[in-house]
This record gives structure tokens, C-alpha cells and sequence, in this order.
């Protein structure tokens, strides 16, 4: 009689622990309802690609924004037709001609003056395109979303660092895309599934901007969400293969401010790719997704190590001063805002380091014991 209650309690510690043991252990959802969600996620971001409407209602509205849309019309119409006027024009005129004349009149053509005109386009459409996303973003959230920086001249330097930066990101992404193409048999599709996630990236860049997001943030929202920007980038991408070359990247300046609206008024979906399915017990139950179903596909792992790689050969002066480990988000993200190229002879300290280094963001103050503090480390993606 007196063994009998030790029995029972410890027969009810052991069922308790397992009770515990069970709720600790993840519960996923099987493979089919996984599916299910990518494939609703994937349909919803190419419905919010096709959202015209909203583009039409914008531009209207808004004198700016349909000023600047006319004008990266009607200049990335005259690229377009710089581009085929020798595939269709030049080229059979001096086709019967000798063939020196016919060897070089192409690259004279391209030098002197489709070359120029593409540059032109580039770097005028990068300032229409900024300008439509920040005058859309305001007319979505209001004045008060728009922190304008004070123009100073390291505000000045970051923002070159980061043009740098952003033409050296579509650089390594098309030598990607190129290098996944040339893969046996799948190449052509993996070229073009992968490129589909590029547009989807820089029509969102802009809203990722606005609202303050590093580069780190970016790529790992993009990948945590693969299913729905796919979707987004998948018509754009359908229509630069259109072309070839140049002509591609026409296209896609073409309809870029279109997208970059629609991205600006798109929802992308899971909000927690962790928990996509919250469960409606009183427990609160985190489900996650199928283990056999990827939750964050590595799409950019490729260009941003390429990214690392250039921006370590590029860097100015990184021999001296001290030296820190750093991953590879780490290195890109600094050189994106401006903080990762030291450049000589501009506001050395004793350390050897430059202010932007010091300072993460404008106006941030140098501690009283004279060091330098190391910018926000993140965890390595």
C-alpha cells in the first residue's frame, strides 16, 4: 500500500515529460499543403505583375511620376531603335560591300553612338526610376515616410558608392545568368528561373530602400519568399526574351517604372515563411513547412560572393589600417553604403580609418574614447 502512490507519481512524471518531449518536437505540414501554399504564394505574385490598373491610376494621378514615366518612354524607344537599326537597316545596305567595310561598320556603329545612347539610358533611367519609386512610395504612406537626407558631401560619396554598387550587382548577374545558361540540357531554364528572381529583386529594391532595409535583409526576404517572386518576375523576364543582348535590357528599361508601381502597391506573401499556416488551436502551434520543400532557396549566393570578390579587389588602401574578419554580406553590404571602399586622403584618422567606417548612418558621433565603433554586425546568412 505505501509503494502503491511512489507508482503512480512517477508513472505521472514519465507521461508528463513525454507530454513535454512531444510539444518540443516540430510539427510540419506534409508535403501536399506545402505545395499547395507555394503555388497560392506563386499565383498571387503574378497577379499582383498584372496590376495595370494600379499603374494607369498612378500616373494619372500624379503629375511627377507621369512626367518621368514619358520620358523613360520615349528614351528607351530611341535605345530600341538605335539597337535595331542595324540588325535591320545598316547591315543589308553594306552586305554586297567589301568586307572590311562590312567587318567594322558594326562596331563603328556601337561605338559611336549606340554605346553612348545605352550608357545615356542607363544612368537617366536610374534617376527617372528613383524618383517614381519615392514619389509613389509617398503617395502610399504619406510625407512622413519620406526621410530625406541632408545633401553632404559623404551623403554624396555614398550615394556613388551605391550606383557603383548596383551596376556591379546587374554585372555579376548577368555573367550568372550567362553561366547558368551554359549548362547542358537545363541551362536555358535554369538561366531564365533565375533571372525571373533578378527582376522580382530590383522592382523591389526601391521599397526595400524606402524602408530602410540592408542588403542582407533584402536578399533574405527575396529567398524566404522564392515561390511569390518568381511569380512577379516571371512576366518580365518572359518579355525580355524578346531580344537578344541589348535589346533584352531595353525591354525590361522599358516596362521597369511600370513594375517598380506595381511592386510598391504588391503584398508579398508568406509573413512567416517559418510558421506559413498558423494553427488556429489554443495552443498557438508553430507548424512549418515540409522538410522536402526548400523554405529559403539560395538564389543569390552566386552573385554575392562574386559581388565580395570584386569589391575586395577594387578596395582602395584596405592594406592598412586594422584589419577584421568579415563575411561575405558584411563586405558587400558596407561597400553598397558607401562604408565598405577607404578612399585616400580624405578624412584619415590615427587609425587609419575613414569616417564613413567610423559612422554607420549621417550625424552618428565618434564615443569619448576616440575609437571607431564597428558598424552593426549581422549573423551570417
Amino acid at each position: 500500500m505505501s509503494r502503491q502512490p511512489s507508482s503512480i507519481q512517477s508513472s505521472y512524471s514519465y507521461s508528463h515529460q513525454h507530454q513535454l518531449s512531444r510539444s518540443a518536437y516540430p510539427t510540419f505540414l506534409s508535403l501536399q499543403e506545402t505545395i499547395k501554399l507555394q503555388l497560392t504564394w506563386a499565383s498571387r505574385g503574378i497577379l499582383e505583375a498584372f496590376r495595370w490598373d494600379v499603374v494607369v491610376k498612378t500616373a494619372t494621378s500624379d503629375r511627377e511620376i507621369r512626367s518621368n514615366i514619358l520620358k523613360s518612354l520615349l528614351l528607351n524607344s530611341l535605345s530600341l531603335t538605335s539597337i535595331y537599326v542595324f540588325d535591320l537597316l545598316l547591315q543589308p545596305l553594306v552586305h554586297n560591300h567589301p568586307s572590311w567595310l562590312r567587318r567594322n561598320v558594326g562596331w563603328f556603329y556601337r561605338i559611336l553612338w549606340l554605346f553612348p545612347v545605352v550608357g545615356a539610358s542607363y544612368y537617366l533611367n536610374s534617376s527617372w526610376c528613383n524618383l517614381i519609386a519615392k514619389r509613389s512610395f509617398v503617395l502610399q504612406h504619406g510625407n512622413r515616410a519620406a526621410h530625406q537626407q541632408p545633401v553632404t558631401y559623404h551623403g554624396m560619396l555614398t550615394m556613388l558608392a551605391t550606383s557603383a554598387y548596383r551596376a556591379v550587382m546587374i554585372l555579376t548577374s548577368v555573367i550568372v545568368s550567362l553561366a547558368l545558361g551554359s549548362i547542358p540540357f537545363a541551362g536555358s531554364w535554369i538561366s531564365f528561373a533565375f533571372m525571373c528572381w533578378v527582376n522580382a529583386y530590383y522592382c523591389f529594391e526601391f521599397v526595400w530602400v524606402a524602408r530602410n532595409s540592408s542588403l542582407a535583409q533584402r536578399v533574405r526576404h527575396l529567398e524566404e519568399r522564392w515561390a511569390y517572386y518568381f511569380a512577379f518576375g516571371l512576366p518580365s523576364a518572359v518579355i525580355c526574351t524578346c531580344g537578344s543582348g541589348l535589346a533584352n535590357a531595353a525591354f525590361f528599361a522599358l516596362i521597369f517604372p511600370a513594375f517598380i508601381i506595381m511592386a510598391m502597391h504588391a503584398r508579398p506573401v508568406p509573413q512567416d515563411p517559418y510558421n506559413p499556416a498558423p494553427s488556429t488551436e489554443s495552443t498557438n502551434t508553430v507548424r512549418f513547412p515540409s522538410p522536402l520543400v526548400p523554405i529559403r532557396m539560395p538564389v543569390f549566393t552566386i552573385v554575392i560572393w562574386l559581388n565580395d570578390l570584386i569589391v575586395r579587389v577594387l578596395s582602395v588602401g584596405g592594406s592598412t589600417g586594422v584589419r577584421h574578419r568579415r563575411t561575405t554580406s558584411d563586405t558587400t553590404e558596407q561597400a553598397e553604403e558607401g562604408t565598405g571602399v577607404e578612399l585616400k586622403n580624405i578624412g584619415r584618422t590615427a587609425r587609419g580609418l575613414s569616417p564613413a567606417v567610423q559612422a554607420r548612418n549621417l550625424g552618428d558621433r565618434l564615443p569619448s574614447n576616440g575609437k571607431a565603433p564597428i558598424a552593426g554586425r549581422r549573423k551570417k546568412d
